[in-house]
């Protein structure tokens, strides 16, 4: 194909996708989370094609596999409030019928019944969008299981077009930022597991210590949510903590909250995350704390993959271009690992 009509065509391409990108920008999260899943479900569908297995039945079985996963994160939570809910209800019982609040000389009544009515009109108010919502959800979540299967099935024919579209004397880049893309999108759903799993071990001395007699439960709906975007397991933390004061446990729910807070919501989030991101991406830790968090608080719950990810390939795209300005130092730093029997580090072994 003569290079000026393929470029030609890449262009098309180019503004086709940002047409398409405007005309669906009401599901853009739902395709961003489509790709990044089939970039880590690439691996486990090639080595099934490699078993002489079938694209269709490959990547049918990557994108069932990844279903059962993602179904087997959250069946802990069911499964602690199916045989935890005598427990809660009789806790409930034991609030009592008024809490008075005292500033400054004034007093505020909350009656256990007021509480009541405004936490039905939450349910109502909460159901009701729900129920709203339902549809577009349900078509949401087909959506996605389709691209992320679309995407596994024709994921060769996508990978030639988009190298196509690079000159031929800057395939090692494109590929150093695919192997890059991918590395860094495995690592962090595995890193999401792994905080989560590092939540689950923290909290258990925590609530051990603090009395409560549902450890393994109270841990269990942490770790899960950790998976909850910004919210994550201080959501449980603080209805702990104003359920102590409600019955007059003031102390119980300050230490619930304080240490609590500290060690199950903070400490998985500033400790593991950052280590492992250096261990399993090669993303310094502090890049990787902006990236996750300022992904989150800029662009939401898209911002756990995003964030991480801009940066993985920002610090991919300083490596290449380090590498294209001092190509001396890189051939030094070489032959100098070569020397010691250490690998080389870089875009040139994971291409």
């Amino acid at each position: 194909m003569p290079l000026n009509r393929r470029y030609v065509l890449g262009g098309l391409f180019v503004l086709a996708g940002l047409l398409a990108s405007v005309l669906l920008q009401s599901v853009l999260g739902t395709v961003f989370f489509a790709v990044t899943v089939a970039y880590v479900l690439w691996p486990p569908r090639r080595e099934l094609v490699s078993r002489d297995h079938s694209r269709r039945v490959a990547s049918a079985g990557a994108a069932l596999g990844a279903f059962l996963l993602a179904l087997f994160v959250f069946v802990p939570l069911v499964v602690v409030v199916y045989f935890r809910f005598d427990s809660l209800v009789a806790l409930l019982g034991l609030l009592p019928d008024e809490l008075v609040f005292s500033f400054f000389e004034l007093e505020y009544a909350v009656t256990l019944e007021a509480v009541n009515e405004y936490t039905i009109r939450v349910i109502e108010r909460a159901a009701r969008r729900a129920a709203t919502a339902a549809p577009v959800l349900v078509i949401k979540i087909t959506l996605f299981v389709f691209l992320v299967y679309s995407l596994l099935f024709y994921g060769e024919d996508a990978q030639r077009a988009v190298i196509a579209l690079v000159p031929p004397t800057y395939h090692d880049a494109a590929t150093a930022l695919n192997d890059r893309a991918r590395e860094t999108l495995f690592a962090i759903y595995v890193l999401q597991a792994a905080t989560a799993l590092g939540t689950f071990v923290l909290a258990l001395p925590v609530f051990f210590l603090l009395g409560y007699e549902a450890v393994i439960a109270l841990a269990t709906v942490s770790a899960v949510l950790q998976f909850v975007p910004i919210v994550g397991p201080s959501v449980l933390l603080a209805g702990l903590a104003a359920y102590h004061v409600a019955v007059g446990e003031l102390l119980r729910g300050v230490l619930v909250f304080l240490v609590g807070g500290f060690v199950i919501a903070l400490l998985p989030d500033v400790l593991i995350r950052p280590r492992l991101a250096r261990e399993t991406a090669d993303i310094p830790g502090s890049l990787y704390f902006i990236g996750f968090f300022g992904g989150v608080l800029t662009l939401g719950p898209i911002g756990v993959v995003a964030g991480p990810l801009a940066v993985g390939l920002f610090v991919e795209s300083a490596t290449l271009l380090s590498r294209e300005l001092h190509p001396g130092e890189s051939a030094s730093l070489a032959d100098d690992d070569a020397r010691s029997g250490e690998p080389t580090e870089g875009p040139s072994d994971s291409a």
